[in-house]
């Protein structure tokens, strides 16, 4: 959320009825003051224990929405998908502890179970920021806009590592230079190159982390408005597509280029899709087109081999009230067509709705979408091509029923049909990626998945285990790029003959037959 949305609600709390018009409301962007924060957000879960899940209305039979069977015993907020198919997620307590989802033995999340990981650095437990998985297949978390069990933002530029091998977190130093004492809720992503690239939520200063030595580098020289509630998306030719959210820009994209290391005018959206200093999430379809949606409940296309912006159809009026994404989730689903929630104007209920490329559908609701606002959830695509939702505290996953198109699958050309476990192999091929980063959200949240996983499923049995990836030596989304991944075969898997895949965004190779020994 933004730098000084927190001004206008400490003035705001006098008057009451202006913060409920107001709701999520942002002014103008200028440096964070600690001292000017509010105190509290309602964004932000109460201090102390957390329940699991809250009551939740009746989910017809026909849904597409099923519940975990385990409830996560902490509150949940962001969620990371590790290299060996677990997924990581954050007790948004501000405690700095983490959890673990792990698939049973089928591969399903459904009726996975949670185990606690490592827990952050001491002083570090940060809410809203940004993240990524690196090429190696560490964690990433870098800011946040919130630190600790307080309730006043801080706007933090503190970061760290976790090494999921290792289960430790390690900081991480801040990039240096004049716009660094923030960090906050920032955008951040993966460069095609393994860069991690990171914004200051409060001005226009950009650096690259170097995932060997952890240093940082300046970038992003030319940025015509600060990072603030900005959302990056990776394109296929490896530059970075951003929608301006400073209101003296109405409709201005940018385009940043890892070749020059600078920011460009990327035109003009049809419609104005930022309002108030929020905007909704923007997301590479594997047909290559960006999808973007806004807090205006305006929608637009960026089509990225022209690099020309058309209109894209608006979010409805529902029993009277305009829908719009002023923050919120969405996700890649195997058909290609993204999932993303509205609701009117950052309050309740949520409403869920389908762009297939041309028009958006609304889809049934979660079950808990009448206690929930756009913001409250966060989109994780799973390796089985469901969509694990974290619905503000309780966990669904949504499952589609559409196919991907073959062309967008992985492909192996190289790997070893021998395997033994606890040895570590490389595996290569041209889109081990995919063709999109599988979900998005914008400054407060990234959840990218384009990365490879590597499954092996027992023939006999059935049963499934992942193979930790890491050393990507490609995080492109572009179409037939060709690249390799190391895979180290875990101990205790099933041995005899089985079947291996690559899988990127919920979407498999072809299998490779191979024997474990």
């Amino acid at each position: 959320m933004t730098v000084t949305r927190t001004l206008r609600r400490s003035v705001l709390l006098v008057a009451a009825c202006a913060l409920v018009f107001l709701g999520l409301a942002q002014a103008v962007t200028a440096a964070p003051s600690p001292a000017t924060a509010p105190t509290r957000d309602p964004r932000v879960p109460p201090a102390g224990p957390q329940p699991s899940s809250r009551p939740t209305d009746a989910v017809p039979d026909s849904s597409p929405w099923t519940a975990l069977v385990h409830a996560p015993p902490f509150f949940p907020s962001s969620m990371v998908l590790l290299t060996d198919g677990t997924v990581m997620a954050q007790d948004s307590s501000g405690n700095g502890q983490w959890w673990k989802l792990t698939p049973d033995s089928t591969g399903s999340y459904v009726d996975g179970t949670w185990s606690q990981i490592a827990s952050m650095p001491p002083g570090y437990a940060p809410l809203y920021y940004a993240s990524a998985v690196l090429p190696d297949g560490r964690v990433i978390v870098e800011g946040g806009e919130y630190n600790g069990t307080g309730r006043q933002a801080v706007w933090t530029n503190q970061g760290a590592v976790y090494d999921p091998g290792a289960n430790t977190w390690t900081s991480v130093a801040p990039p240096g230079g004049p716009g660094w004492t923030s960090i906050g809720d920032a955008p951040s992503t993966v460069l095609a190159d393994g860069q991690f690239m990171l914004g200051s939520c409060c001005s226009t200063s950009d650096a690259l982390l170097d995932p060997t030595t952890l240093t940082w580098t300046p970038t992003g020289t030319g940025k015509a408005d600060s990072n603030n509630e900005e959302g990056w998306t990776l394109l296929p030719d490896g530059d970075v597509l951003t929608v301006d959210v400073d209101n003296s820009r109405p409709q201005q994209s940018e385009i940043y280029s890892p070749v020059t290391g600078g920011w460009t005018n990327a035109g003009i959206t049809p419609a104005k899709l930022p309002k108030k200093f929020e905007t909704g999430p923007q997301l590479l379809q594997p047909d290559g087109d960006v999808f973007a949606a806004g807090a205006s409940g305006k929608t637009a296309l960026y089509d990225t081999s022209t690099g020309l912006w058309s209109a894209g159809p608006s979010f409805p009026k529902i029993h009277h009230k305009a829908y719009v994404v002023a923050d919120g989730p969405s996700a890649i689903l195997p058909d290609g067509n993204v999932l993303v929630d509205a609701s009117p104007k950052g309050k309740k209920p949520v409403h869920f709705f389908v762009f297939d490329g041309t028009s958006l559908t609304q889809v049934a609701d979660s079950p808990n979408a009448g206690q929930s606002a756009s913001y409250y959830g966060r989109m994780l695509v799973l390796p089985t091509g469901q969509v694990l939702f974290n619905d503000d505290g309780a966990f669904e996953i949504y499952t589609d029923s559409g196919s991907p198109q073959p062309g967008w699958a992985p492909q192996i050309t190289g790997a070893p049909t021998a395997l033994t476990a606890g040895d570590t192999y490389t595996v290569s091929g041209s889109q081990l990626n995919g063709l999109t980063q599988g979900a998005a959200y914008g400054d407060d949240y990234q959840s990218a998945t384009n990365y490879p996983l590597v499954r092996i499923t027992n023939t006999a049995t059935g049963d499934v285990s992942y193979a930790p990836t890491s050393g990507m030596t490609s995080m492109s989304v572009a179409p037939g790029v060709s690249s390799s991944a190391s895979f180290t075969v875990p101990l205790g898997i099933e041995t005899g003959p089985s079947t291996l895949t690559v899988v990127a965004n919920g979407i498999a190779s072809a299998p490779l037959a191979v024997t474990v020994s």
